[in-house]
């Protein structure tokens, strides 16, 4: 036997009637006219098969099957409500689920304070932070896998994905800390001529590693890679260890790691960019906040 379907419309009208106990007080309460009121109980009544009050000149009150309506009637409008503050919540972008990708070296600098902005803003939003190198957030953001990426160096010409520089540093020379350079407060670019280097893979970030190339490149030398670790943290270990030197973003000299020093390059000009990173057609308004976070000044 299939159940009645139990119009919410009516729900209400019992629970209001069950909470006063008067027709007049709780037509009032409805904002409605007694008869109105009278004819949703009544047509609940029928659904039910049983009366659910005892009328009586002066006097209200509950059955049997009223006192046992009530909590269940209760119930399933406070799961309504529950229910339509949720998806309020989710439409406006103030609850759900973020999952954000992010460049490792970020974590030393920008990231930390975005995301307590991001959570004072929308504590009711779950951040999934996933910590990938370039390339692979671009995967993710056009496999749907993250919904936004804080990324170094994106590519040009994408039309599937939307880019916005939101920092730019400059770069440092990462050495040995008993290197004959580490004496110096700067670097040029050509004294690392002849030296093993330590880099990422280009596959990781091509953007980045071309870059870094290209500053060797234009000091009149390729850089001969001795060792490749995908993270910049394993890249400063490395040098660390003797292994050669690297050319890295500034904020790397955040990594405190024995045996590394960092210096200035000099010229200074040339500046990597970070940049966030999002699907162009995406109306996910939690996608929306967290663009307009980013977009906030604040110090690195």
């Amino acid at each position: 036997m299939d159940r009645p379907e139990l119009p919410l419309a009516q729900l209400h009208a019992f629970v209001v009637l069950a909470e006063e106990l008067h027709f007049g007080h709780a037509a009032a309460r409805l904002g409605i006219a007694q008869p109105p009121l009278s004819q949703q109980i009544r047509r609940l009544e029928e659904k039910v098969g049983h009366a659910l009050f005892h009328r009586a000149p002066g006097r209200v009150a509950l059955t049997a099957a009223g006192r046992e309506l009530l909590p269940a009637a209760q119930r399933a409008l406070a799961g309504l409500a529950d229910g339509l503050a949720a998806a309020r919540a989710a439409g406006s972008g103030r609850a759900g689920r973020l999952r954000i990708g992010f460049a490792a070296s970020l974590a030393l600098t920008f990231l930390p304070g975005l995301l307590r902005a991001f959570r004072q803003e929308y504590p009711d939003v779950r951040l999934d932070i996933l910590e990938m190198t370039t390339a692979p957030q671009l995967t993710a953001l056009r496999d749907q896998v993250i919904d936004v990426g804080l990324l170094r160096e994106p590519p040009a010409g994408e039309t599937e994905l939307g880019y916005e520089t939101v920092l730019t540093e400059p770069f440092v020379a990462v050495l040995p800390a008993e290197h004959p350079l580490a004496a110096h407060r700067t670097v040029e670019i050509g004294q690392l001529a002849g030296m093993p280097f330590v880099l990422l893979p280009r596959a990781a970030g091509p953007g980045l590693h071309d870059q870094i190339v290209g500053l060797c490149a234009a000091a009149g030398f390729t850089p001969p890679v001795a060792q490749r670790a995908v993270e910049w943290q394993t890249v400063c270990a490395l040098v660390g260890a003797g292994l050669g030197v690297s050319v890295a973003p500034a904020s790397i000299r955040r990594v405190r790691l024995q045996g590394v020093a960092f210096r200035r390059i000099e010229p200074g000009d040339v500046r990597t960019r970070v940049a966030m990173a999002w699907r162009r057609n995406d109306t996910n308004p939690l996608v929306a906040n967290w663009l307009a976070t980013v977009r906030q000044p604040r110090r690195v």
